[in-house]
């Protein structure tokens, strides 16, 4: 018990130094995972076949979602007198 105790504070110390982009890929490993998993289950009939599916549609999926980010993005803020607020626009 207090082997798991210890597994789950690191795991969540170090679940808190998390980027966007760290972040973005986890939900695309997450999508793939279970995308690849039901279609290696379905398509093979066993448990083997879901296990290598769930894989390879995470490892796929963090690729994607890395691959699709948003890049190079410069943000330019300014202060409206007409609207009375910070207006802020990205441009890429």
């Amino acid at each position: 018990m207090y082997k798991i105790i210890v597994a789950s504070f690191i795991g969540l110390s170090l679940a808190g130094c998390a980027t966007a982009r760290d972040e973005r890929m986890a939900q695309g490993a997450m999508l793939g995972g279970a995308g690849g998993a039901i279609i290696g289950g379905v398509s093979s009939g066993n448990a083997g076949g879901a296990l290598v599916g769930g894989v390879a549609g995470a490892a796929v999926g963090a690729m994607g979602a890395d691959m699709t980010r948003p890049r190079g993005t410069t943000q330019r803020c300014y202060f409206s007198e007409t609207q009375q607020r910070e207006i802020c626009r990205s441009r890429y």
